[in-house]
């Protein structure tokens, strides 16, 4: 992040999170040159069966250890939640139930923080 896209004074929470989700789609467009060169070696590996067994046992591996992990560093101060997301996002790329879960936990969290900004603005109005 240079300079010119730190957040100023005068930058609401609501810009913000515009602006953040706007940085989130255009780095998850398909067309970017790392996206191409990771499908690429995907590919390669889907042509080895037992490199393609091991290739899913590892990423099983790796993916579910964050996800478990993350999960028993929720009640801790932490990034708890943010462990878990990066546990199912390491799975959703191999498996489909993991990109479903994961996006159902996105909905179930965005929903969370809107019902959350409304009782605050709720509040603040009561209070003014």
């Amino acid at each position: 992040m240079t300079n010119d896209e730190t957040p100023g004074p005068l930058e609401t929470p609501a810009t913000l999170e515009t602006r953040v989700r706007t940085e989130i789609a255009a780095a998850e467009a398909p067309d970017r040159p790392i996206r191409r060169m990771l499908r690429r070696a995907r590919r390669w590996i889907d042509g080895h069966p037992r490199l393609n067994r091991a290739y899913r046992f590892g990423v099983g591996a790796v993916g579910g250890i964050l996800a478990v992990g993350g999960l028993l560093l929720v009640p801790l101060p932490g990034p708890g939640w943010l462990v878990v997301f990066l546990g199912l996002a390491v799975l959703g790329t191999e498996f489909h139930w993991a990109r479903r879960t994961a996006a159902a936990l996105k909905r179930l969290l965005d929903r969370f923080w809107a019902r959350w900004r409304a009782r605050r603005a709720a509040r603040a109005g009561d209070t003014a």
